[in-house]
């Protein structure tokens, strides 16, 4: 009923008491899953992320390239994956009128959600074969953007061909439309916000979580944000 949104408001209410308990620990038992995704796909894909650099570098060479199917096992939970997603988004988005006591945005829920949310899809497509640049962009949100390629750069990555044609393809590209979904949920009621924000230069102190991420960079993730206020993301 949360994660579709029709639940009556009354009854939503009960996540925005004053103390923000409640909130807290919703959204912290939902984004453990997404958080679990986003670190065995980082895992299995040899990117601890320590550095942006890391993530700018292609797949594994094709004789090295496998990916542990124990690391693949999360994507097997595609219907918990997406109850969780959607279940704070519509938390996250709805608190922008019904939180009257500020819970969600002080108790740093916003930014676990959007975090959370924005590293696991980066780690999403990163399994299905994207790549990603970081590059100087040419408009006005700011310093950085995310530029995505294929993995067809003069050679054929074999591993990123067969998972392309494979069932666990499928269910990557399926959550990661369910996480692109989520997170403009989220951006399209704080969009006025979040755009004051990213032009005052506060964007990652408002949406970023402090600590590490679960799969990418600080930096990648206030770009890979910037895309999605800017309706850019697909």
């Amino acid at each position: 009923m949360v994660c579709e949104n029709n639940v009556d408001t009354w009854r939503r209410a009960a996540f925005f008491e004053e103390t923000g308990e409640t909130y807290k620990r919703v959204i912290a038992v939902c984004l453990i899953p997404l958080e679990q995704l986003a670190s065995r796909l980082g895992e299995g894909l040899g990117n601890s992320v320590d550095k942006a650099s890391q993530l700018s570098n292609q797949l594994l060479s094709p004789a090295d390239s496998r990916v542990d199917s124990k690391y693949c096992e999360p994507l097997n939970y595609f219907q918990l994956n997406s109850w969780c997603a959607r279940t704070v988004s519509s938390l996250t988005a709805c608190s922008h009128k019904e939180d009257k006591f500020g819970v969600a945005q002080l108790s740093g829920s916003n930014a676990a959600v959007i975090s959370t949310l924005t590293s696991c899809l980066l780690a999403v497509e990163m399994f299905m074969g994207k790549k990603t640049n970081l590059q100087t962009p040419n408009h006005f949100m700011g310093p950085g953007g995310i530029k995505w390629a294929t993995v067809n750069t003069g050679r054929t990555d074999v591993s990123a061909v067969k998972r392309r044609n494979g069932l666990l393809h499928s269910k990557a590209y399926a959550i990661a439309d369910v996480l692109r979904t989520s997170i403009y949920q989220v951006v399209s009621a704080f969009h006025d916000e979040m755009l004051a924000s990213a032009k005052a230069g506060l964007l990652e102190k408002d949406w970023i979580i402090g600590g590490k991420p679960p799969f990418g960079t600080h930096e990648l993730l206030l770009q890979k944000l910037r895309l999605f206020l800017d309706f850019r993301a697909t």
